[in-house]
């Protein structure tokens, strides 16, 4: 299978990964749907920046020209902040058509992952995971990203999933669809801006020897899937609980009002949370989103080795 039409992988990460040297991966919508610019720019810019202090190479992930770019340069970082919510936030429904039109598309969890899997990356770096939106026993509104973890072989670092879902419900999915979830250092599944959420993981694993070798362990066997490796947000950027949650409720309900449903939705809530929290809630993911990168790339050196 010829996949050089639609997949374009940078030197620098082919090189890197034919020499077993640690790769991770990163997703575009938080540059392009995630935050205004220029701030998107320089977050994502600064993530690639810790990667690299941590000893890894970077691989922002996004759709080109109707090419998957594994290892975006830092001018095409620039061209997806400065065009915004004007690039189409893709998912896996929509690449065939993306590829096909030859247009651009900031790749979510979903599309980072097949795309981390199609260059031979195994570790991708995110802020938070889509899942089970509250009332989707009525809706059926689940994020493709549940689905993608339970199929291909690409560890997701992440600060837990958003409040803003339905996290009894995300594990219980994650259970059912075999997908390990652990906890780095913690047995309770943070809940992205907060360290807590009330629900347990299944595995608290302390170092990223650990991590590493339990994923080892999992391609070794077979075992189809990725794994979900939670890491609570830092202590001193962490929210309060019942704050941060009285804002997602309030967000939540104004949603509801206003009919906003589907891939909208968690673009519309984040903003949203943002505006109520004056711009706190950004501030705190950004630096989840720096902590899991760290992370990520420590990760990366222990499953090379």
């Amino acid at each position: 299978m010829n996949l050089s039409k639609y997949l374009s992988v940078s030197p620098e990460v082919q090189e890197a990964l034919a020499a077993n040297k640690p790769v991770v991966a990163l997703e575009s919508t938080i540059i392009s749907h995630g935050m205004p610019y220029p701030q998107n720019v320089e977050t994502a810019l600064n993530v690639e920046k810790i990667i690299r202090e941590n000893g890894a190479v970077p691989a922002t992930i996004a759709i080109i020209q109707g090419k998957i770019t594994v290892g975006c340069t830092p001018e095409q970082i620039e061209y997806l902040g400065k065009k915004g919510l004007a690039v189409t936030k893709a998912s896996r429904r929509d690449l065939p058509v993306l590829l096909m039109r030859g247009e651009d598309g900031a790749t979510t969890v979903t599309t980072t992952m097949i795309g981390a899997a199609l260059a031979g990356i195994r570790v991708f770096a995110t802020g938070g995971i889509g899942g089970v939106h509250r009332g989707a026993e009525t809706t059926m509104d689940i994020s493709a990203d549940l689905e993608e973890l339970a199929q291909t072989p690409v560890m997701v670092i992440c600060a837990g999933a958003k409040s803003i879902l339905d996290l009894g419900l995300t594990l219980e999915y994650l259970e059912t669809h075999g997908v390990p979830v652990i906890g780095y250092g913690t047995e309770e599944l943070p809940a992205f801006y907060t360290r807590s959420s009330g629900f347990k993981v299944d595995y608290r694993l302390d170092t990223p020897k650990e991590v590493a070798d339990a994923f080892k362990v999992k391609l070794d066997c077979g075992l189809q899937g990725g794994m979900l490796v939670t890491n609570p947000i830092p202590e001193e950027y962490s929210m309060d609980p019942d704050y941060i949650n009285k804002n997602i409720d309030e967000a939540i309900a104004e949603c509801e009002k206003l009919g906003i449903h589907g891939k909208q939705t968690t673009p519309y809530l984040l903003d949203k949370i943002q505006k109520l929290t004056g711009g706190d809630s950004l501030k705190a993911n950004i630096q989840l989103v720096f902590n899991n990168a760290r992370l990520g790339a420590k990760i990366a050196k222990a499953l090379c080795e």
